[in-house]
């Protein structure tokens, strides 16, 4: 069976307070979610219909029990989730300050499993199979989860749809410079590169919209789609189409997961062929609504809930 989404990269477990405005250390309850960027987006489009799975690797304890009863409860088959003897599963704090503070606190330590994911152990025919593959630069920052993902790149050969989820985290890196090479190696390999102003930056250097989507082509892909906070996202494609759509009005409570959201549904779009600017408002949208939400993979929407906050024009 060809999923139409196979993502690979970071899970963990998300502790996430269900006070607002409070900072950690007066916290007094969380709530217990399903996290990392690859599970979320694998996530998301699954809750959009698509048939999805994830590469990664958890700790061999009850939090890593945990992750796989959850993907299965969202309909994401976790048979290639494995794993690691003596490395416990991340977990992932945060504080909540409405509208746009949300400290994120990592701990993956000495180290994630996600990290582990080994070249060897890859179903390389699936991931050729897939209509849509998705990676993220997390992978790219540590052996042999690197090695890993470029011999599953360079395996694919831009088969299909291959998304390059630029995921800039510096706690992950030394400093930009060390992570560019390996970006502008994946970006050899992939057809549709996202991010934000950060993160197109540390791929390009270059942190104007348009001219770092213009870098993203020059460096390969097909479609470059950046986001670009208040001002919304703007997506340009090899073809010279363009779409630059403003955000949808929301109160936000948590922003973490909106990034995940838009990735589920921009992979949905795509696969529905849709052009530019409907893929860009529906993955907006998307993102609007988990931002409204606390929780990220529990939170994201439905086609109803999309249609409805599109129809609104806003996230009511």
């Amino acid at each position: 069976m060809a999923y139409d989404l196979i993502t690979m990269g970071r899970i963990g477990v998300d502790l996430y307070p269900l006070q607002t405005g409070v900072p950690l250390p007066q916290v007094t309850s969380f709530g217990k979610f399903l996290g990392g960027s690859a599970a979320n987006v694998a996530v998301a489009a699954a809750r959009l219909g698509r048939g999805t799975a994830v590469i990664t690797r958890t700790g061999d304890d009850p939090f890593g029990t945990y992750l796989h009863e959850a993907l299965r409860e969202f309909g994401v088959d976790d048979r290639w989730v494995t794993p690691v003897p003596g490395l416990p599963t991340p977990v992932t704090f945060c504080e909540v300050f409405p509208p746009d503070d949300f400290p994120l606190y990592f701990y993956r330590r000495p180290k994630a499993p996600d990290l582990e994911i080994d070249a060897h152990e890859l179903d390389l025919d699936a991931i050729c199979e897939a209509r849509v593959f998705w990676i993220t630069g997390t992978g790219l920052s540590e052996e042999p989860s690197r090695t890993a993902t470029l011999a599953a790149l360079a395996h694919r050969a831009k088969a299909g749809t291959t998304v390059f989820d630029l995921d800039w985290r510096p706690m992950f890196w030394s400093d930009p410079d060390a992570a560019r090479p390996f970006y502008a190696e994946a970006l050899k390999h992939t057809t549709v590169a996202v991010g934000n102003l950060d993160e197109v930056e540390v791929a390009t250097g270059v942190r104007d919209p348009h001219d770092a989507a213009r870098a993203l082509l020059d460096a390969g892909v097909e479609l470059a789609v950046v986001k670009q906070g208040p001002k919304g996202v703007l997506a340009v494609n090899s073809a010279g189409d363009s779409a630059e759509v403003p955000p949808l009005p929301v109160n936000v409570l948590n922003g973490l997961g909106a990034g995940d959201a838009f990735g589920g549904s921009l992979c949905h779009g795509l696969l529905a062929g849709w052009d530019l600017e409907k893929i860009m408002r529906h993955a907006n949208a998307a993102g609007a609504i988990v931002a409204s939400r606390l929780e990220c993979s529990s939170a994201m929407p439905t086609p109803t809930e999309i249609e409805e906050a599109l129809a609104a024009g806003a996230v009511l």
